[in-house]
C-alpha cells in the first residue's frame, strides 16, 4: 500500500479543488497515483453532478465580462441553488470564466436543445450538397451530414464548446466540475454578447485570442 503523505494530499487539492479527505481517499484508491487520483475524482464528482441535475436552481448571479478596449461585451446569468453559494468568490469567479467563455467563443445557443429547428435542417441540407458535391458515396452521406452536425452543435452550443483554458473538457464538464466542488446544482440560463461595430464592414480581429492573453 502506497504511503500517502499531507503534501501529496494538498498537491491533489489544489489541483482539483476537492476536498482533503476525497483527495485522501482518492488517493488511496489510486495508491498514491495522482493522475489516476485526477480521473477518479472527475468521475466522483460527475456522478455526484448527474444526482443534483434535477434540483431547481434559482439564485445565482448575472455577470458582466467587458474584453479589454471595451471590443467585446457578455453579460451571462449562472444559477445555483442558495445565494449562500451565489455570494462566495469561488461561485462568482467560475461564473467570470463562463462570461470569458461567451467573449472568446461566441456561441449562439447554451444547449443543443435551443438550436432552432428550422436552421438545423437547412444546415443539414447546406451540408448534404457540400458532401456530394465533394464527391462522397450517397450511402455515406448522411453518416457524413450528422458527424458535421456534431461538430456544428461543438461550434455553436456553449456547453458543448471546448474550455478555452483547458480543451480537454467542455463546458459541460467545467459545470458538471464545479457542481461537484459546491453541492449545488448550477446551470447557465442565458447569455448575450455584443461586439463593437457587429454587423458592419471592417477589419477583422482575433478575438479569441485577445481574450485568452487577457485571461493570463
Amino acid at each position: 500500500m502506497a504511503n500517502i503523505t499531507a503534501a501529496m494530499v494538498k498537491e491533489l487539492r489544489e489541483t482539483t479543488g476537492a476536498g482533503m479527505m476525497d483527495c485522501k481517499k482518492a488517493l488511496v484508491h489510486t495508491e498514491g497515483d495522482k493522475d489516476k487520483a485526477v480521473d477518479f475524482l472527475r468521475e466522483k464528482g460527475l456522478a455526484a453532478a448527474a444526482k443534483k441535475a434535477g434540483r431547481v436552481a434559482a439564485e445565482g448571479v448575472v455577470t458582466s465580462y467587458i474584453h479589454a478596449g471595451g471590443k467585446i461585451g457578455v453579460l451571462v446569468e449562472v444559477n445555483c441553488e442558495t445565494d449562500f453559494v451565489a455570494n462566495t468568490d469561488e461561485f462568482k469567479e467560475f461564473a467570470r470564466e463562463i462570461a470569458m467563455q461567451i467573449a472568446a467563443a461566441n456561441p449562439t445557443y447554451v444547449t443543443r436543445d435551443e438550436v432552432d429547428t428550422k436552421e438545423l435542417d437547412h444546415e443539414r441540407e447546406v451540408l448534404r450538397v457540400q458532401a456530394l458535391e465533394e464527391g462522397k458515396p450517397e450511402k455515406i452521406v448522411e453518416n457524413m451530414v450528422e458527424g458535421r452536425i456534431e461538430k456544428y452543435y461543438k461550434e455553436v452550443c456553449l456547453l458543448e464548446q471546448p474550455f478555452i483554458k483547458d480543451t480537454d473538457q467542455n463546458i459541460e464538464g467545467f459545470v458538471k466540475a464545479q457542481i461537484a466542488k459546491v453541492g449545488e446544482n448550477i446551470s447557465i440560463r442565458r447569455f448575450v454578447r455584443y461586439q463593437l461595430g457587429e454587423g458592419i464592414e471592417k477589419k477583422v480581429d482575433d478575438f479569441a485570442a485577445e481574450v485568452m492573453a487577457a485571461a493570463k
